[in-house]
């Protein structure tokens, strides 16, 4: 069995506990190195074989698994935060449906969530706004022209930027062009929830100034939007006066 495992945002005991028992258990690991927490390796079994993803292609990965597969192992495949969001797990599942190998997905905490964590925020905020968009630049991978930054911003909506912190001077245009204001406050966050996590708040406006300023160019997520304000409503959920299936309304 193959076991698509979501290693969480970065700090070690953030992983499921199902995600975690699955490591324990593995007799094969293959790690996303460049973006995986190594001391999630350390409740790995002593003979337990592991391999860096960071230096592997795609038919690289597939073959090692395929290999453990014929040896009747199971496999854990450590994937970045949750592997729904920029994980390139498709490709792999596709990959092990044509060879018909047996394959799960154990969920894990995005850094989308590790981010608003480090803010302190909540991104749904009533009256600011009700949804989140998580989106990227384009760099080598290419972004559809009805999701481009530009296009996205005109919803005025929270937006969790992923992947392009080395891009922050050209991301600024697009925001403003799409209709955020300059002062629309926005925070780059650093590497969230892992040790060295970094918080720089600031302005869409200045957000190239700032990634410069704290030489921040990867390993970041960008967060725009109001509900990184002061200005809010209160949640209908808890007033007195707002019945619900579990409390009567107070008038």
């Amino acid at each position: 069995m193959i076991y698509i495992v979501g290693a969480g945002s970065g700090a070690e005991d953030l992983i499921t506990v199902r995600g975690a028992r699955l490591i324990a258990a593995a007799d094969v690991i293959i790690y996303a190195g460049s973006l995986v927490n190594p001391k999630l390796l350390d409740s790995a079994k002593a003979d337990c074989e592991i391999h860096n993803s960071a230096y592997m292609t795609l038919e690289e990965v597939i073959e090692v698994m395929k290999s453990a597969e014929a040896q009747g192992k199971n496999t854990v495949r450590l994937h970045t935060g949750d592997p729904c969001l920029f994980g390139a797990i498709r490709e792999q599942m596709d990959a092990l449906d044509r060879l018909g190998i047996s394959y799960e997905i154990c969920p894990g905490v995005s850094s989308f969530c590790g981010a608003a964590a480090a803010l302190r925020a909540e991104y749904t905020l009533p009256g600011v706004s009700q949804s989140v968009i998580i989106t990227r630049m384009e760099g080598r991978t290419t972004v559809p022209e009805r999701e481009r930054i530009s296009s996205l911003a005109a919803h005025g909506a929270t937006m969790v930027i992923f992947l392009s912190a080395g891009m922050t001077e050209q991301l600024s245009r697009e925001l403003i062009k799409g209709g955020y204001s300059p002062e629309t406050p926005a925070a780059i966050v650093y590497k969230a929830t892992w040790a060295d996590e970094k918080v720089c708040r600031c302005t869409v406006d200045t957000l190239h100034k700032t990634a410069q300023e704290n030489g921040i160019s990867k390993t970041a997520l960008i967060c725009v939007g109001d509900f990184l304000g002061d200005d809010y409503s209160l949640s209908k959920l808890y007033d007195k006066s707002f019945e619900t299936g579990y409390r009567k309304a107070q008038l």
